[in-house]
This record gives C-alpha cells, structure tokens and sequence, in this order.
C-alpha cells in the first residue's frame, strides 16, 4: 500500500508545536504520530507531503528511520494511494477499502482519502485546488482514526496512545526485576537496557503500564505513576512526582511535580515546580520554581487565546502549550490555558499574559522583539550541553521559522 502523510492548510491550529516540525512528528504516548500512522497503515511505500522549509529536514532526519521506500513532495502515480492528514492519531488496525472513498470533516475538511489520482501534488493540498476539493465528491468512508484539532486533544488522549505503545513495547523490554525500591504491579513496569532504578523510588503500573527508555535514570524515592513513558537517557531528579498520562522525550531533565503531560526531547523541567495538563515542545527550559495553572477557580471550562481569538477547549484541565527553544525565568507563574510561542524568554515577577507571541523577550519592562540571532547564539549553546553540534540546517529552519511564525499565529 502506498502511504501519502499530508500537512495541510489551517496549521495555525497547531502551533506553536507545528512551528518548528511537520505535524506527523508531534508526539504522543511513547513516540510520535508518524510512529503510529505506519504501525497501523502498514505500508509499502511512503511518501511525506510537507513544507518546503522542511523538506531537507525529513531528508535528513525522518527517512531514514522509515524502513520501506518513502519520498518527499512527489505527485501522485498511476498506484492505488492513501492519504492521510499529518496530525490522525491511529490507535487500532484499520480495515482496508477497495475503492475510491474519503474522510471528511467540517464539512470541507479532507482528512483521509483513497485515491487513484496521477499528478495529485502537494501544492493542490495548500492551494486548495479544484483537483484537491474534487476529493470531496467521493463516497464517504468511516474515520476509524483520531484527528488532532488542537494540541490539547493529544494531551487529552495521551493515557490511550500510551496503553496501546506498551503492547508493542512488551516486544522491546522487560519487566524490571525486584531491587531496593518499591514496585506496584511490577509486571507492567517495562525497562530497555541501562535503565536505573534508584533505591526508594516507587513505580506504580496500578492504574497503567510504566515505561522507561534506554540509559534512563529515575532518581531516588523519585515517585512514577502509570501510564507513563519516561524517554531515553531521561533523568527523573529525586522526590520528583510523575503523574499519569505523562510522556517525556530522550534526554530530559525533569523534577517537581508533572501531571498528565507531554515533553519533548531535549527540554528540562529539572527543579520544584508544578507542570500539569501541558504540552512543552523541545529545547525547552524551565527555571527553578516554574508553574502551570491547570484549572481555573470557577472550575469553568478554559479558553485558549492565540492572537486576537479566543478558542475554546471544551477542557476544565489545561495548563500551557510551549514552543521549542522557549526558557522561562525562576519563579516563572503560568495561567490556565497559556500559549506561549517558539524561542521565547519570559521573565517576569509576575504573572505571564495567557497569549506570548513566538520570539518575545518578556520582561517586568514590556515585550520586545528577540532577534533571531540572539536566538540562534543561544540555541547554538544550548545544543552544545548536549554534545549536539548546530549545523547550517537548523540554522536556516530557525530563520524561516523566525519569517513565519506571528503570520501563522495571527492569521
């Protein structure tokens, strides 16, 4: 079968996280959405439709990890194809059409499709060509996926998307064995080599499996509850709180208390604080005593603002969605429902506003501009910590991203 993973046209809705990545690698349980698009689609080939900012990226870092033959923003053949929008999470096998048929929602929304249409490219995708909404007229077939509106609908699914990775995860890993510290269900407690298990730390798979990476470390009388997904050479500090439905990316730092979260690699939440009902994209640092509030007094039901609109969530738990590279300030307050956008500083005394455009310097004295240099010399140290070396690549995805990110934001 061959496989078309499309971004499509209204990717305003996604960021900041779809700023600095194309859809289909926004994570969720123990990887990312693409993970699960080729568990469940099985195909034979593969090709992504994406941003031409982003084309070299996928090149670089996303084909060579798919083991079937895949290309980047070619047109369609003479095959049989499925497409499929970028941001569909797949929790289950799918049964296969024969014949041309569609997905469609809101009405003129194309989110997945069967087709047989030579020359169909991704430009007729984001110009919304005559040939792409000609899709529309095709006889309907039932979803039998997720499609992700907002960033909250993956963290609202998270606990699912973990529970179904630990199946696969059984194949990868093996139940941890009894040590000095405390094991609750333990035979849902999954580690892959090299992980250490501090004494005193508590792993509690009573409510969902626990899932710890290669080299991962989880610090003493550290707390871990299920589902949960703790990344490759992750640290987890000691006495931290990991609550369920949290999955931290490779090479994290967290500590404090994080509830029901999404963190993507490389990002550190490494002293107290409370993280809860959020989603943090990658390079992310938050300085010591850094705060989310995740429900509002009223126990209302909580609006995000994204520019001048107010979007609703439908959610009574929300903390903050935050962009890549972003770093936040000791004692940094965040309200209920927060975006806060790629490569922003925030350092106030005290509360942060609810909507912090991408590349903002905050301060007590007002919002400025920080310019995309600056963010490239601090992003260039940041990768040096890691023993990660900055090339010319991320630099030229930082400055078309640093073009393009308040149009997006505002639109």
């Amino acid at each position: 079968m061959h496989v078309v993973i499309f971004e499509g046209s209204r990717l305003h809705a996604l960021a900041p996280l779809s700023l600095g990545r194309p859809t289909f690698t926004l994570g969720a349980g123990t990887g990312t959405l693409l993970d699960k698009q080729l568990r469940f689609l099985k195909p034979t080939r593969v090709t992504l439709w994406v941003r031409p900012m982003f084309e070299q990226w996928c090149r670089n870092h996303i084909v060579p990890t798919i083991k079937v033959p895949t290309q980047i923003n070619t047109p369609l053949d003479d095959e049989m194809a499925v497409l499929t929008t970028g941001r569909t999470l797949y929790l289950s096998r799918l049964e296969e059409a024969h014949d041309e048929c569609a997905v469609v929602e809101e009405g003129d929304l194309i989110r997945k499709a069967q087709v047989k249409r030579p020359g169909l490219s991704p430009q007729d995708v984001w110009k919304r060509t005559d040939k792409w909404l000609s899709l529309m007229d095709l006889p309907r077939t039932m979803p039998q996926a997720r499609f992700i509106d907002h960033p909250w609908d993956l963290i609202n699914w998270n606990e699912e998307a973990l529970i179904v990775d630990s199946l696969v995860w059984r194949d990868n890993a093996r139940v941890a064995p009894e040590g000095p510290y405390h094991l609750i269900n333990g035979e849902d407690v999954l580690i892959q080599d090299g992980a250490k298990l501090m004494p005193g730390c508590v792993l509690d798979a009573s409510k969902g499996p626990i899932m710890i990476g290669k080299q991962a470390t989880i610090g003493a009388n550290a707390v871990i509850q299920g589902p949960c997904y703790i990344g490759d050479y992750a640290q987890i500090t000691p006495t931290a709180l990991i609550r369920p439905g949290t999955s931290i990316g490779p090479v994290c730092k967290i500590g404090g208390e994080v509830s029901n979260s999404i963190i993507f690699g490389g990002s550190n939440k490494a002293h107290e604080g409370f993280l809860g009902d959020s989603y943090v994209g990658k390079w992310v640092n938050l300085g010591a005593g850094t705060t989310t509030s995740n429900l509002k007094n009223t126990y209302g039901e909580i609006d995000m603002q994204i520019g001048e609109k107010r979007i609703p969530t439908g959610r009574r738990f929300l903390g903050s969605i935050i962009g890549d590279h972003t770093k936040t300030a000791i004692g940094t307050r965040l309200t209920t429902g927060s975006y806060i956008g790629f490569n922003c500083m925030i350092a106030t005394a005290g509360l942060a506003p609810k909507f912090v455009p991408s590349f903002t310097f905050l301060t007590d004295e007002g919002a400025q501009r920080f310019e995309v240099d600056k963010a490239i010399e601090v992003a260039k140290q940041m990768f040096a910590r890691r023993s990660r070396r900055w090339t010319e690549l991320e630099e030229n995805l930082m400055r078309s991203i640093a073009e393009t990110a308040r149009d997006v934001e505002l639109a």
